[in-house]
């Protein structure tokens, strides 16, 4: 099988567990391939020639909570201590603490991977890799793909077990305390925080970071690591999961509630009346916290972000920048603007994935939660919550996403090809006008009869769909939205209209 196939943006991904309606693509055999084609890029691409040939070349590995963990890093290992190199077995661990055991002198890994698959279900799996420049790119996986049968000089490397999250947690905690100001030992004494980890990597963060801290962490719930994700989704983008830690939170009166991704590269939380903190809102109190720090300053999002969001940033003296979706593609966004001298502190996604230029560019859910920990203290001085940092956050009435799957067999061309009708239909429709903000699909703001909101239809990153995302002001009048771009729609028949159809049931 081609490795390219497994290619997923910046990352591998795969189905690792035969199921009775997926082959297993994502094997042992497929991993160590992707072992060679590593190998090659970090010797080519990273100029680490010398030092691999040198026997010097050291590469950390670390996993979730996936059943699948542990056959896949036996094969990365026995590929690379093949090939002279020093491997470093961290275990259990999360995706922001593997790019920093390539910063920790400790570690000063050369190279490190996350075995992960994020929020997929327990038969996916995956590989996130990383150097000390940071993630890899998508042209970094797509080279590692193509040189993955190339020979390389074989020698007996060697295997270190280790564990990181106990200094990775260590750090986050002297980074809290300095955020906060303080050198008390226990500054969150007197905090109620409840964890859900979902069962994936992210149950040290009660323990290590919280309670090392002072808090109370009674009623956290999922901390313990198990693949098969038994209780719900890791994923604080999926209402099912919001509610689960919503629901905690309200029954041990707790002060906030912290809620994970598999891998910890995503969070969101909730505040004590059960307000949900994540989406437009996670960005809102972000974009609150980084304009005090960095006055007038840019903050970059994905696309499908609320139009009141942007009002809200701009009232606070800052600037929205709407940019493509996807983590790398925001990143790369703030990493431009910064080295173009203007001020990004911040690139975030609503599926909670968020990058602070201080703090290496990563994508860290852990450090997302550890921003709004240094407020805590401050915020119940002044009686106030997190909520309260967005009281002005205008909220839609209705605000509803459907996927149409294409079924041309040219997936790119002809969703793209909808997108640029589309362009042409709004244009002509009364009530109807495209918002020229946009890097991404087709954003239309819509008034008059349809309400006042938007809607924005886009090709999907990674699945042959388009996503159509419509909100507005006004209760009842989405349905009127859907109503005129399905008479655009029924001209299409290479799209499964399905859902929308369902909009009308």
């Amino acid at each position: 099988m081609d490795l390219k196939a497994l290619q997923n943006g910046s990352d591998f991904r795969g189905i690792a567990v035969e199921t009775e309606e997926y082959k297993a693509n994502l094997t042992p055999d497929q991993v160590k391939k992707i072992g060679t084609g590593m190998i090659h890029w970090l010797r080519d691409q990273k100029q680490l020639r010398e030092k691999h040939e040198a026997g010097k070349l050291k590469i950390g590995i670390g996993h979730d909570s996936r059943i699948t963990a542990g056959s896949l890093k036996q094969a990365l290992i026995d590929c690379f201590t093949d090939h002279q190199i020093h491997v470093l077995d961290f275990g259990l661990a999360t995706t922001p603490a593997m790019f920093m055991a390539t910063q920790f002198p400790q570690y000063d890994c050369d190279a490190a991977i996350m075995i992960t698959a994020s929020h997929l279900p327990y038969y996916f799996n995956g590989l996130k890799l990383f150097t000390k420049d940071g993630g890899a790119e998508k042209e970094d996986i797509a080279y590692i793909a193509s040189h993955s049968t190339e020979d390389l000089a074989t020698g007996t490397g060697s295997v270190t077990v280790s564990e990181i999250l106990t200094d990775y947690a260590a750090d986050m905690v002297g980074k809290i305390r300095k955020g906060m100001k303080t050198t008390k030992e226990n500054p969150l004494a007197g905090f109620h925080i409840i964890v859900d980890a979902g069962n994936g990597a992210g149950g040290f963060f009660a323990e290590k970071v919280l309670a090392a801290l002072g808090a109370d962490t009674s009623g956290s719930q999922f901390l313990e690591p198990d693949g098969t994700f038994p209780n719900h989704i890791p994923n604080p983008d999926n209402k099912e999961a919001m509610e689960s830690i919503r629901q905690a939170v309200l029954k041990n009166q707790a002060d906030l509630g912290v809620i994970f991704d598999t891998d910890v590269d995503r969070s969101a939380v909730v505040d004590p009346t059960g307000e949900v903190i994540n989406r437009n809102n996670l960005i809102a109190v972000l974009a609150t916290i980084v304009l005090e720090e960095y006055p007038g300053s840019s903050i970059v999002t994905n696309s499908p972000t609320s139009s009141h969001l942007k009002d809200f940033i701009e009232e606070k003296g800052g600037k929205q920048v709407r940019y493509i979706s996807g983590y790398r593609n925001v990143i790369n966004k703030m990493i431009e603007l910064n080295n173009e001298g203007i001020e990004t502190p911040l690139a975030i996604e609503t599926s909670g994935h968020a990058a602070f230029k201080e703090n290496y560019d990563l994508d860290d859910g852990a450090y997302v939660i550890a921003k709004l920990l240094m407020l805590l203290p401050r915020l119940r001085e002044e009686g106030r919550t997190l909520s309260d940092l967005i009281a002005d956050l205008k909220q839609p009435a209705e605000t509803q996403e459907i996927r149409f799957k294409i079924l041309a067999e040219n997936v790119r061309d002809y969703g793209e090809g909808v997108i640029r009708d589309l362009a042409d239909f709004a244009a002509k429709t009364q009530g109807l006008m495209i918002d020229p903000e946009n890097h991404e699909g087709l954003r239309v703001n819509v008034s008059a009869e349809y309400g006042s909101g938007w809607f924005l239809l886009r090709m999907s990153l990674h699945e042959p769909l388009l996503v159509l995302q419509v909100e507005n002001d006004l209760e009842g009048k989405n349905l009127l939205v859907f109503e005129q771009l399905k008479e655009f729609f029924t001209e299409y028949d290479q799209l499964d209209q399905s859902n929308l159809d369902k909009v009308f049931e």
